[in-house]
């Protein structure tokens, strides 16, 4: 039986963020390489098509949240694995009763594998949240906090103390499974680049000592991968770049009277029974979703002149023809990105912007990464933020190891992905 495989996404990984850290080269020793990302440049899109080998307008994930049309209801990092179409590339492997793993990766729970592990908080009726774990089999949740001897904190995770311990867990949790149950092919996530280049932006004052913690995460896995008979394959979902520049759609969409409010006890909150058209906003792209033609073209029309818009385009021009896909989709230019809030006035915000809260919000919200004031809520100034991703232009990095040098072609991620399938079959 050939070796066991290990495939790692790691957040932001680029040539850039390789080229910052001697330590990062010392600790691996791997040959890295640029290549395609999909588009959107983003971290759900791009885990969905490395799972099923499927573009973004095949395996309907467009971006990191959705908009049900039915329920007029957004959503943003739901972890179900059935929003994700298509097959998956290690399919015919589990046929032929090989094991598979899948740690951290956005959208596993549900997935069609042997052990999964995704952050699953409660949170309580009357505030406050029980930090946990969702884990099949149940038993790895103790069996991984055992393992690494310390409990997964979320605050580590995403927000204002989200850190490099995150991918630290992460990786020793990784390493564990790989040790104790040896699945045959094992997908793991290491995020904390994402936090750091988000706040900073690529040439940010912490990027190199955060790179080499990277690298003694990527050194520990690959030293658990020799231990352990794996095989290892590294690649970054998307590559940040750095911006100044917020784009507002959703103030512009309002200001045109077609994105709609309701006030409740001073504080506006989206409408989006009634509105004729608003923006779901994630980092460089944004759907638009349009209640007729009519406003649609209207919608057009307003934001196409809008400041750091580079491109208004429908599903067909993108690339992104799926019933899952906005009617118009956004695309910022390089120093820009989209930020979702409708209001002027903050006082006037809803009572989450100034909270992590990734399931009200009408967009993703990198300002969540900034403490505000008062201490204990986030930031309001969006201009903070200096680093984002999404377009396509930008290249993230891949490497294998020296047992997958078959694998080293690969051009893009749905080449590479391709790739892995025809590998995982060959198993």
């Amino acid at each position: 039986m050939a070796k066991k495989i290990l495939v790692l996404q790691v957040a932001c990984l680029d040539m850039g963020v390789v080229q910052k850290s001697m330590a990062l080269q010392r600790e691996t020793r791997l040959s890295f390489s640029p290549f395609q990302c999909v588009f959107p440049a983003v971290t759900c899109t791009a885990a969905a098509t490395m799972r099923t080998a499927l573009p973004p307008s095949q395996h309907g994930i467009i971006c990191n949240g959705r908009y049900d049309r039915s329920t007029c209801k957004t959503e943003f990092w739901c972890q179900s694995a059935k929003l994700v179409r298509g097959g998956r590339i290690w399919d015919m492997a589990r046929k032929a009763c090989r094991t598979v793993g899948m740690l951290f990766t956005q959208q596993n729970l549900g997935e069609s594998v042997d052990f999964c592990m995704s952050p699953a908080p409660i949170h309580k009726h009357h505030g406050g949240m029980m930090q946990a774990l969702q884990c099949k089999p149940s038993r790895l949740e103790s069996e991984m906090t055992a393992a690494v001897g310390r409990r997964f904190k979320l605050q580590n995770y995403w927000g204002p103390m989200a850190c490099g311990e995150g991918s630290k867990w992460c990786a020793e949790c990784t390493a564990a499974l790989m040790s104790q149950e040896k699945p045959d092919i094992l997908f793991s996530y290491l995020p904390h680049l994402d936090y750091c280049l988000l706040r900073e932006g690529p040439n940010g004052k912490s990027i190199p000592r955060e790179a080499d913690l990277l690298g003694k995460c990527l050194g520990l896995l690959l030293d658990s991968a020799k231990r352990n008979d794996y095989e290892m394959v590294v690649w970054g979902d998307y590559s940040i770049t750095e911006v100044s520049h917020p784009i507002h759609p959703n103030r512009a969409l309002l200001n045109a009277g077609l994105f709609e409010v309701r006030t409740v006890q001073g504080r506006q909150y989206p409408n989006l029974y009634d509105s004729g058209a608003f923006a779901l906003c994630d980092h460089q792209v944004a759907h638009v979703f349009c209640s007729s033609p009519q406003n649609a073209a209207k919608a057009r029309s307003v934001l196409e002149n809008l400041p750091g818009v580079a491109k208004v385009q429908t599903p067909v021009e993108a690339g992104l023809d799926c019933p899952e896909c906005g009617d118009l989709v956004l695309t910022a230019a390089q120093d820009s990105w989209f930020a979702y809030s409708w209001w002027e006035d903050n006082r006037v915000a809803p009572d989450y912007a100034t909270h992590v809260d990734i399931h009200n919000k009408i967009g993703f919200d990198p300002a969540e990464l900034f403490w505000g004031f008062p201490f204990l809520s986030t930031c309001l100034d969006f201009t903070k933020v200096r680093g984002s991703h999404g377009r396509s232009d930008a290249q993230p990095a891949f490497a294998v190891t020296n047992g997958l040098s078959e694998l080293r072609s690969s051009s893009s991620l749905l080449e590479l992905s391709k790739n892995l399938q025809s590998l995982f079959e060959s198993l």
